[in-house]
């Protein structure tokens, strides 16, 4: 390989279990020097896999791969090759990212897992569907495609994995009424397919109903190559007032994060609700602060889970959560009076001209309950991943 440069690396385990855990290593000073590819290889069974490389800021380059297994209190050896070359891998699955005319879809291998709706006719942009274990969504298919049969049909706005608020200054970016407000897509900063994982960042303006700017977003969305019952999408939305001040109303109505379950999950129909604090059900979980909530239930007769994680940088965290047994989990830290019972307005944020918030998630698609699928090690990976130091 022309321009070659290896690194060895340790990775430790520390106090979790890992795995299909995402992890990187920041390498300072090689920004713009050509490099192209990256390589990792186990020192200890001496297998090369393809790694990833994310040029960040001042000068830092990440090189990410995914660690398959690796026991708590355990480490490993690796030794991390860059590349000026590029090698084609065509017989080694990759997450490719594709561009079809108002949605982008996402593919892991040959299969399609999620696609993101962003045309014009879309009143905010989600994901739909989700594809989980076995090759079944964990999300419901209406509005989407209205008639399935056994599917629920109400709330018109859940739109299977999205972001929305239902007081942006006064405007409802929630509900899909006509005097409902929009998300609009206006362009596509980043597209990447790749080995490890895929991106893309989608710059969004937040409108009222005459169609007037309020504020605007920029979405990140990465999906990592790991395995149907093990699928990480990581979603960042950072909020910019670029129009003056925003107030983001204290209403339960809304979720910077919202999921909508399959139909058949719902714990109407026997699914389950479960929180970080071991709280279940809408009776226990609605309105609770917590780290993490996961919503599981049977898809076609096999036991499935949908985790969202809460970032610790995110604002008010832990969050509170917005958990019904009809089949919705959102995550929203503004409608603290419906949650706490308190005055009204108590949960509004203001946001000053200029000023940016941003908020940061990590969805788990799993097998099983919260326990079976591993969720609270998995939220360990997010916001504790295993240490790495360069060794030369």
């Amino acid at each position: 390989m022309r321009g070659l440069k290896t690194f060895d690396v340790k990775v430790d385990a520390g106090s979790h279990d890992r795995f299909f855990c995402p992890i990187y290593v920041e390498l300072k000073n090689l920004a713009n020097t050509g490099f192209r590819q990256a390589f990792v290889r186990d020192l200890e069974i001496n297998k090369t896999f393809p790694a990833q490389i994310y040029s960040a800021e001042n000068g830092i380059v990440r090189v990410y791969w995914i660690i398959d297994e690796l026991r708590k209190g355990s480490g490993k050896r690796y030794e991390i090759s860059l590349s000026e070359s590029r090698t084609e891998l065509s017989d080694l699955p990759i997450v490719k990212l594709e561009d079809e005319s108002g949605k982008v879809s996402v593919y892991i291998g040959e299969n399609l897992f999620t696609s993101y709706h962003y045309g014009k006719e879309v009143i905010r942009p989600f994901l739909f569907p989700v594809v989980g274990p076995k090759g079944h969504s964990v999300t419901r298919n209406y509005p989407m495609i209205p008639d399935v049969p056994g599917e629920t049909k109400d709330h018109l706005h859940h739109r299977s994995l999205w972001a929305a608020h239902g007081d942006i200054n006064g405007v409802d970016d929630w509900s899909e009424s006509p005097d409902c407000g929009r998300i609009v897509h206006r362009r596509f900063e980043v597209l990447v397919s790749g080995p490890v994982f895929g991106e893309l960042v989608a710059l969004n303006d937040w409108v009222s109903k005459e169609g007037v700017k309020v504020i605007e977003e920029r979405r990140r969305i990465r999906v990592y190559n790991t395995p149907d019952y093990s699928r990480l999408i990581d979603l960042d939305v950072k909020f910019t007032a670029t129009e003056g001040d925003v107030k983001f109303g204290d209403t339960k109505e809304g979720g910077i994060i919202s999921v909508r379950v399959a139909s058949s999950m719902d714990v109407v129909r026997g699914g389950r609700i479960e929180n970080s604090y071991g709280a279940v059900n809408e009776e226990e979980s609605w309105g609770r602060r917590a780290q993490w909530c996961d919503y599981s239930g049977p898809v076609k007769n096999v036991w499935v889970g949908i985790a969202i994680f809460d970032f610790p940088s995110n604002l008010r965290h832990p969050t509170y959560w917005h958990a019904r047994n009809y089949g919705l989990m959102t995550a929203n830290p503004f409608g603290i009076s419906y949650f706490t019972g308190g005055p009204r307005g108590i949960g509004d944020y203001k946001l000053k001209e200029g000023d940016t918030l941003e908020f940061k998630y990590r969805i788990f698609i799993h097998e099983g309950d919260a326990e079976k699928g591993g969720v609270r090690e998995a939220y360990h990976n997010y916001i504790n991943p295993p240490k790495v130091i360069i060794e030369s």
